[in-house]
């Protein structure tokens, strides 16, 4: 054995050359931070700088960087890093170079998509500015740990939040701008408390008066306060209709709030109340009689347009009694005034409109197709009913009726239901409008 040449030895024993690892092609990753947003857009940049130093340092190839300013809090939310993962499948980068493992993730969806490419091979390396991940057991628990205790931290984070947003509310605090009819507290060792505004509250207290006393409309109360009084918010702005509506639904203005909306939750404000539970609960009452009076189905409802202001056309019911007994229903029709609050439309009687209707029959260009379905299917109603309650039935060679679309039509304005009407002026390709309580074609608008 000592007589062989130590050259023999090495040969006889030597093994397969090593391999050199595959370069590995990185994306640099850079994600804001939690905190403000100019300290956000500073972070971001100064994550590139010390990772691109290390980069140097080590030798890595940057491929690619990639700035996202979006939180990790949830899954899939992100769309840069989202691409970053399909382009990692893709094969187009192999590592991903970033400052910490909580700008990666801060959620177990993200997280879990990570090391399934650490286990398909896909992904070989994480590197952050003090460790490096790999398709290694520890170094992979490890990667999880980290992020994991990010996700922890941010649930942490939104329970003290929550906590103290109901301390705040138990404490009788409303955590948002006040209503018109209060002001915000401005001294800073008052936060959250509310002042009765002594100029707005008077007027809204009688806003609700009017509403549960004297049966007043959101329109109504809408031109009171932009003519008569003038009232506009501490923005300088006159309510809106729709605002004014849902002023009218807050229970702030009678002592107690919800939070969050919807939750169930209700608080006893420490505010001055500006009206009596009785008075609010009087003027919403109002409201949902109105509201359901409004939502009754017409005849002509949505389908004809108000031609001043290309409002829809709505329609309200008058009952007249009389001495004798009899009583006797009229339907008005006239603007939304969606639009235009101060459309002065006015108002027409449906039987009205019916009759100018059939008068520009001729002139309204009908879908005779869908007319014609409706036309034989009522004959065919007709012939059951015969057979069946009366015991007759058609002869054999009679000759079918005589489709007459315009006759049908007129049938259906002056007999037919509701539903009937609606159906049949939903076949006309005519776009009809009311304007000087005359019915007309719109004008056909030109590209």
């Amino acid at each position: 054995m000592n007589n062989i040449p130590k050259q023999e030895i090495s040969g006889a024993f030597e093994g397969p050359k090593a391999v050199e690892p595959k370069k590995i092609k990185y994306c640099l990753y850079a994600r804001k931070s939690t905190e403000s947003e100019e300290q956000q857009v500073l972070s971001i940049d100064s994550q590139i700088k010390e990772m691109i130093k290390i980069a140097e340092r080590d030798g890595l190839e940057i491929t690619e960087i990639r700035k996202e300013s979006h939180s990790a809090k949830a899954v899939g939310q992100r769309e840069i890093f989202n691409t970053l993962l399909t382009d990692i499948r893709a094969g187009k980068f192999t590592g991903i170079l970033t400052w910490a493992p909580d700008r990666l993730s801060r959620n177990a969806g993200d997280l879990g998509s990570l090391v399934d490419l650490m286990d398909q091979k896909l992904l070989l390396e994480i590197r952050t500015f003090s460790q490096k991940f790999t398709n290694n057991p520890s170094e992979k628990f490890m990667l999880m740990i980290l992020c994991s205790t990010a996700k922890l931290e941010n649930d942490n984070k939104s329970e003290n939040v929550k906590r103290g947003l109901r301390t705040r509310c138990e404490q009788g605090l409303r955590l948002s701008v006040a209503p018109t009819g209060y002001l915000n507290e401005k001294r800073k060792d008052k936060p959250c408390e509310v002042i009765v505004d002594p100029v707005r509250a008077p007027i809204i207290k009688q806003m609700f008066e009017k509403v549960a006393n004297e049966h007043w409309s959101g329109r109504r109360i809408y031109q009171w306060l932009k003519n008569d009084v003038d009232l506009k918010t501490v923005n300088g702005k006159h309510l809106s209709l729709s605002n004014i509506f849902i002023l009218l639904q807050k229970t702030f203005y009678y002592g107690v709030f919800e939070f969050p909306e919807g939750s169930g939750n209700w608080y006893t404000g420490q505010h001055t109340p500006i009206i009596t539970k009785e008075l609010f609960d009087r003027a919403r009452e109002q409201l949902k009689r109105s509201e359901i009076k409004n939502n009754k189905e017409f005849a002509f409802t949505k389908l004809i347009t108000c031609g001043l202001c290309e409002s829809g056309i709505t329609a309200t019911e008058k009952w007249k009694y009389q001495k004798n007994g009899n009583t006797h229903r009229y339907v008005y029709c006239g603007c939304t005034k969606r639009r235009d609050v101060n459309c002065q439309c006015g108002y027409i009687k449906e039987e009205e409109i019916i009759e100018q209707i059939i008068a520009i029959l001729d002139t309204l260009d009908m879908n005779e197709l869908g007319i014609k379905q409706k036309f034989q299917d009522e004959i065919a109603r007709y012939n059951k009913f015969r057979k069946i309650a009366l015991g007759k039935s058609r002869e054999q060679n009679t000759d079918l009726e005589i489709f007459d679309a315009k006759a049908y039509a007129i049938y259906i304005l002056t007999e037919g239901a509701i539903t009937e009407k609606r159906e049949l002026l939903s076949n006309l390709k005519s776009k009809l409008m009311l304007k000087n309580r005359v019915i007309s074609l719109m004008p056909e608008t030109t590209a």
